[in-house]
């Protein structure tokens, strides 16, 4: 059986986009409440029943939130210009290697605008 896995986390961080347009709202700091939506794929294992137990899940992905938590983004190597986008590659990078079956990532800085993000 192929299925699909997801588990959220969240967390507060402030940033500004240095690359915007003077005078862009988004280029003065400001906060986000963040959820990040890690998504997994494969082949369930018979015996277990599941994909990955989710506590697997959150030792990878805890501590990765936990460095982003209440933090100015742009300080952190490789979130200079913390997008949306930069920064769901960043966190794709940052737990693919420990997580081969993550198939999707989403970052939401608010309730309605997010980005999805495959991986390359």
């Amino acid at each position: 059986m192929h299925c699909q896995l997801s588990r959220d986390y969240r967390f507060e961080a402030a940033h500004q986009l240095p690359k915007v347009p003077a005078g862009h709202r988004c280029s003065r700091v400001h906060g986000h409440s963040y959820l990040i939506v890690v998504t997994l794929a494969g082949e369930v294992d018979p015996e277990l029943g599941w994909l990955v137990d989710f506590a697997d899940i959150d030792q990878v992905v805890e501590p990765i939130i936990a460095g982003l938590d209440h933090q100015l983004l742009n300080d952190i190597e490789g979130l200079e210009n913390p997008t949306s986008e930069v920064l769901a590659a960043w966190l794709w990078r940052a737990i693919k290697p420990a997580l081969p079956q993550l198939c999707e990532l989403q970052v939401a800085e608010t309730v309605d605008s997010r980005c999805i993000y495959h991986g390359t």
